[in-house]
């Protein structure tokens, strides 16, 4: 299994917004600055997160943008769904999907548990606990750099 570059992407540019929180909006220019991601392709992150209500420009055009709530109310599953419609590790788990061995497949029990674990890890993981683990490591390089 593996996870799409928009979707991993996609939590950097949230963090980013996460750890600016409280301030004013966060510029486009310096999401792709900070977490080295190209402008060109933070426009469709950031169309998607708009699209999904996680996001909203600060107040207008050339005001930047930030979180439509707090990071400790928006998980990594809503963040996920924003890219993707659902999380199914196998395609017999996906929504209307049919399959012929679903009534004598021993598996289909082991997918569907193990996909549960995964979605649960996603929604108990909040943006706030990453924004705040990426403010100590960025304050721990920060403070282990010298100058000559």
């Amino acid at each position: 299994m593996k996870f799409n570059t928009k979707t991993r992407y996609g939590i950097r540019t949230m963090i980013e917004l996460a750890m600016h929180w409280q301030g004013e909006g966060v510029f486009q220019k310096e999401i792709s600055e900070r977490q080295e991601i190209s402008f060109k392709y933070l426009d469709h992150l950031i169309s998607s997160l708009k699209a999904s209500g996680l996001i909203e420009s600060a107040g207008g055009r050339m005001s930047g943008y930030v979180l439509t709530k707090d990071p400790g109310d928006i998980n990594m599953y809503d963040i996920y769904k924003a890219f993707e419609p659902e999380l199914t590790i196998v395609d017999c788990l996906a929504d209307g999907s049919t399959c012929t061995r679903s009534g004598e497949c021993a598996t289909k029990e082991f997918w569907d548990g193990l996909n549960k674990l995964i979605i649960g890890y996603l929604e108990d993981t909040k943006l706030l606990d990453l924004s705040q683990k990426q403010k100590k490591l960025n304050e721990d390089q920060a403070a282990s750099m010298f100058y000559i």
